[in-house]
């Protein structure tokens, strides 16, 4: 049986805000939990734009890696009230996308998170005027690039559908004056880092298999 353990319950309504956004965009959803540096729980969800979601709380799970349905996590961090948590049965077998590596991330560009913001609310705009028959977007408007950024030798470019899913995720907070997004990339990954998580994809389709 898994188990979630927290020392703050900061750490545990920050995980159930994430999840609860998660659900939100998709009801099926199953979060990947993983530990990392001892203290610290890697939270993962596959949203309907076909990019990854993530955020970091403190705490620790068992096992070590995990798979769990959102609804039933969710409800779990909504009724218990101690430090333990069973976030419900194990859906390993569910998770199909690959996470990207933990190292070798360089840091490519600071934005202001009000820019970011704003090319978010104009994509949603252009969205709504152009839904496909099956009510979501086209693909070659989510694939449209938004942004291009460039530093440390990198050059990345982001497409509309990694601004949508950190709107869809509440990922934008208010967009102070202050407040920045972070671009990192690796040869493969995309990840933006914004106040209340991030979003994460890969740079390059991969290659299919010869056979």
């Amino acid at each position: 049986m898994p188990e979630l353990e927290f020392t703050d319950r900061s750490e545990r309504d920050d995980l159930g805000a994430f999840v609860a956004r998660a659900v939100r965009l998709d009801g099926q959803t199953v979060v990947r939990l993983r530990n990392r540096d001892g203290d610290r729980i890697d939270s993962w969800v596959a949203t309907p734009f076909d990019v990854l979601a993530t955020r970091t709380v403190l705490g620790r799970v068992e096992p070590g890696d995990v798979t769990v349905s959102g609804n039933e996590l969710l409800a779990a961090l909504a009724v218990s009230r101690g430090d333990r948590i069973d976030p419900g049965p194990v859906l390993d077998l569910q998770w199909r996308s690959a996470l990207p590596p933990q190292a070798h991330w360089q840091v490519v560009e600071s934005l202001p998170a009000k820019v970011v913001t704003e090319l978010a609310d104009r994509g949603l705009e252009l969205a709504r005027e152009n839904v496909g028959p099956n009510g979501t977007p086209p693909a070659s408007l989510l694939d449209q690039n938004v942004l291009t950024v460039s530093g440390d030798g990198l050059e990345v470019k982001i497409p509309l559908r990694c601004l949508f899913a950190m709107s869809g995720m509440g990922f934008l907070g208010t967009g102070g004056a202050d407040e920045q997004v972070r671009v990192t990339a690796t040869d493969a990954w995309l990840r933006i880092d914004a106040r209340f998580g991030a979003v994460v994809r890969r740079r390059h389709a991969l290659l299919p298999l010869l056979v």
